[in-house]
């Protein structure tokens, strides 16, 4: 008696990429942060950020100071290039990063008392020189590594979880990266999912520093009653300025939105950024306008998020054009600081200032 075989079911569709690969690459190690910790959710949306824009993770320079946030660079992107600096020299080490390779990708996570406190100085000129790097900031308002004390984001008021209220006024990292210089500056919460991958795309779609502030709770110090920074009191005071949505330059996609209520923005690589339901008279591309946001909304004791401002002048190409440069140092040659300086030429600011491409000798 002959028997008919039982036919295979098929194999999954394995799910890529527009570059062939799947999630996996993108990943990192298991966490070892606190069950629910914020920097947990964003190092998610990160990952999902950059399998979506189909970036090679062999591209990509990962770069962190100290902390609980500087940990984060470690569950994800697990087979890119990394560098864990000392406390607050994360942006030293990235300057030279992008500088030594500009074909690298760079992000740096950092926290608040890694950027507010010990790293300010750093924190200032990297923004002042506006490189091509992506600058997340995990802020929690506390130092979670060292039981909780207070940190420079820390709002006037705040309690402790022993109940010590903050008597220093808070910085305020936004604020202060509009003013220095960097070129796209914006705050998140890591509990607003579809937010936080929208100005993570972005961000990766422009060309010079992208700043962004993200409010991360601390689940273990910090998540009490009497906290500014807490998952409840973020959820509560969290002015959203306006949906924020994403359309990468690979993706054929058109968005409907009645005029006057949706600012589009166009970016770098020819992606668009539509910051929909926004104030009419909110220009994303005007610093006044974006520091009287900070101010007012400070005052209520809410938070703005969404991006918060685009330099428009850096989003003009003409105006910052890709410099070709010959030399193409030969490892393990080091050249001489003299060397090194009339090879580059006398126009160091304009070095700085653009997104430079190697042409190899």
């Amino acid at each position: 008696m002959s028997t008919t075989p039982t036919p295979e079911a098929p194999l999954p569709v394995k799910k890529v990429n527009r570059i062939g690969l799947e999630m996996q690459p993108y990943r990192g190690g298991k966490t070892t942060l606190c069950a629910g910790c914020g920097h947990n959710a964003i190092s998610e949306r990160i990952i999902e950020a950059f399998y979506e824009m189909g970036i090679d993770p062999t591209q990509v320079i990962k770069l962190s100071g100290i902390g609980c946030s500087s940990k984060s660079p470690a569950y994800f992107l697990g087979g890119s290039h990394g560098f864990n600096t000392v406390h607050g020299r994360m942006p030293s080490v990235g300057t030279g990063a992008v500088l030594a390779n500009r074909k690298l990708i760079a992000i740096g996570v950092s926290g608040d008392g890694d950027t507010g406190a010990i790293g300010i100085g750093q924190f200032v000129h990297l923004m002042r020189r506006n490189l091509p790097i992506i600058y997340i900031i995990e802020d929690n308002g506390c130092y979670g590594l060292t039981k909780g004390q207070f940190s420079p984001t820390a709002d006037l008021g705040s309690k402790a979880k022993n109940g010590v209220a903050n008597d220093l006024p808070p910085i305020d990292t936004c604020r202060l990266a509009i003013e220095l210089g960097a070129s796209f500056v914006a705050r998140s919460f890591s509990g607003d999912k579809k937010q936080l991958l929208a100005i993570l795309k972005a961000a990766l779609a422009h060309k010079g520093t992208a700043m962004i502030d993200v409010l991360s709770p601390c689940v273990t110090f910090n998540d009490h009653e009497g906290s500014t920074k807490s998952y409840a009191y973020a959820k509560d005071h969290d002015e959203v300025m306006g949906e924020v949505s994403f359309v990468p330059f690979f993706e054929d996609i058109s968005i409907e939105y009645e005029p006057g209520t949706t600012k589009a923005v166009d970016m770098h690589d020819g992606s668009k950024l539509y910051l929909k339901k926004v104030a009419a008279d909110y220009n994303p591309t005007d610093k006044l306008t974006a520091l009287r946001l900070l101010h007012e909304t400070e005052r209520r004791g809410e938070f703005a998020t969404g991006v918060l401002y685009i330099e428009s002048e850096f989003l003009q190409p003409e105006r910052y054009p890709p410099m070709e440069i010959s030399w193409a140092p030969k490892y393990p040659y080091v050249p001489s600081a003299p060397s090194a300086i009339s090879e580059l030429g006398t126009d160091v600011r304009a070095l700085v200032r653009k997104r430079l491409t190697i042409s190899p000798d």
